[in-house]
């Protein structure tokens, strides 16, 4: 019953994963603040946490307007609009953003419908300013027809959902949309993707022939084949489709960045860098993709200064990827051997059938030059079916901070400050002592469960070194050797030792 109890506890401790409303406040404290970088990534948060929230939806939905990313921000205020039309300032932004996309009859239709509303609210003054540049710009440009309107806003939608990971919802928007346009390719190649985030490759590879059988050259559909041989390890035909990108020269911007980026995935940084300089001309303000895979494509094919310059521009623009360069790990001094830098091996680990096996497959992936291209991977990470302990070990590959206030984190965060104090004292991980850490790790998922403290670090790392290498050579070793090496006493190291042996596995 006690054991029972200890294991809900355990798989109830997410508040490492706090809900919408706890980063929706974080947020606006931020913004508060005018620390707006820090105020749209808890916002954004929010809105992956809380999609059907439309007052979260609402606000992020500003944040992407000042941001000027227009397409987005209509996706966001239109499906707040959506969930409460009856929302006075739901409707007023609506028509601002449907103007900054060139959809002006609609930003001429909501100002009117804020108008009467609130004739004497807050944003009178610039609905009325909406409704005078419409009719002054009525006869200059040419607006966005309702079909050109409905296709904007499904796949926008979709790509939200897809980037929140709720690829069954972004599958029926995008099924719909293309019942509804059935020349639509870019609704294709996005649809062929989700497909393969939920793990049907054969229905997202049919798609993608489908384009190219209809649409000749479509080279979105030919990089989505490409990424999905690149990831099913399908060799043969990752060469001939490289073969085939390496013939493609791109004027248009969009196909240029398609192509750089691609190939900057599956790591043909050469070519990658060539397309993706060809466009810092152009200028691409605000877009971290671009310095993401323009730094990484400039880096390692050899332009090692201007790759860090990009990086510098994507910290400036997103300062959450301070820290997490592709080749911070790459200019460390490592074995060839290691296994922080096996990305098989760490894969192996992560996908492993057994809890203790991944929780050791999260530690590997917080010391790998390989961490953000395993985590993009759509099909090696899937919370739901981690635990509790888990979840707390793949936040701290992700770099998290946690609350040391609650019982729980503080507990784990020692483990894991075991298992810093284990790295430091190997060096690195090698197949020889992988085991080592293995066995760390089954010790402390079962003393977490137990509520165990973790209170001496060093001498916790000395016990485990003991009782890891007196299995291997118990005549050589002594508790003195380890006691000395982690500047504890024998008395000390003798006592932890006796705590951990409750923690083994013998039952």
């Amino acid at each position: 019953m006690e054991n029972q109890r200890q294991k809900e506890k355990l798989n109830n401790v997410v508040s490492f994963i706090p809900n919408g409303e706890y980063y929706f406040n974080k947020a606006l404290k931020a913004m508060d603040k005018d620390q707006m970088d820090k105020a749209y990534k808890y916002m954004k948060r929010a809105a992956e946490l809380s999609p059907d929230d439309a007052h979260v939806l609402m606000q992020l939905g500003i944040l992407e307007m000042e941001a000027q990313n227009f397409e987005k921000a209509y996706e966001l205020i239109h499906t707040a609009y959506s969930i409460e039309p009856s929302e006075p300032e739901h409707v007023f932004f609506l028509a601002e953003v449907s103007g900054c996309i060139g959809m002006i009859r609609d930003a001429q239709k909501y100002a009117e419908m804020y108008l009467e509303m609130e004739p004497d609210g807050m944003y009178v003054d610039e609905a009325e300013e909406i409704i005078e540049f419409v009719q002054y710009e009525h006869d200059e440009e040419e607006p966005l027809n309702e079909e050109d309107s409905e296709k904007l806003v499904a796949q926008e939608k979709a790509r939200r959902l897809m980037e929140n990971g709720q690829f069954n919802q972004a599958i029926e928007v995008l099924e719909q949309l293309i019942e509804r346009f059935p020349d639509l390719w870019p609704a294709y190649n996005n649809l062929a993707l989700a497909y393969f985030y939920i793990e049907e490759a054969e229905q997202a590879k049919a798609l993608l022939h489908q384009v190219l059988r209809e649409n000749l050259g479509n080279l979105h559909a030919i990089c989505n084949l490409t990424v999905i041989a690149y990831y099913e390890k399908d060799d043969q035909e990752l060469s001939q489709l490289i073969d085939m990108l390496k013939k493609i020269n791109p004027y248009d911007w969009e196909n240029r960045y398609k192509l750089g980026a691609t190939l900057a995935l599956i790591g043909e940084y050469e070519m990658a860098y060539k397309w993706l300089q060809s466009m810092k001309k152009k200028g691409f303000a605000g877009d971290t993709g671009f310095y993401f895979w323009l730094a990484q494509a400039a880096y390692f094919s050899g332009h090692v200064e201007e790759g860090k310059q990009a990086w510098k521009i994507l910290v400036d623009l997103d300062p959450s990827k301070d820290g997490f360069e592709p080749w911070i790990d790459v200019e460390k001094e490592t074995d060839e051997e290691s296994l922080e830098n096996n990305r098989e091996f760490i894969i192996e680990k992560i996908v492993s059938k057994y809890s203790t096996h991944r929780m050791f497959g999260f530690f590997l992936l917080s010391k790998s030059a390989y961490k953000q291209e395993i985590i993009a991977h759509p099909k090696l990470i899937d919370l739901t079916k981690y635990s509790g302990v888990e979840k707390l070990c793949l936040a701290y590959a992700l770099g998290h901070e946690f609350d040391e206030v609650n019982e729980m984190e503080k507990h784990f965060v020692r483990s894991m400050e075991v298992a810093e104090e284990l790295y430091k004292s190997t060096a690195t991980i090698t197949l020889e002592v992988q085991y080592l850490f293995q066995m760390w790790f089954v010790l402390s998922e079962r003393a977490l469960k137990a509520e165990y403290q973790f209170k001496n670090i060093k001498a916790l790392a000395a016990a485990v070194e003991y009782m890891f290498f007196s299995t291997i050579n118990s005549k050589k070793v002594t508790k003195k050797h380890y006691a000395l090496k982690f500047g504890i006493s024998t008395a000390t190291l003798t006592k932890y030792v006796e705590e951990l042996i409750e923690y083994l596995p013998f039952d």
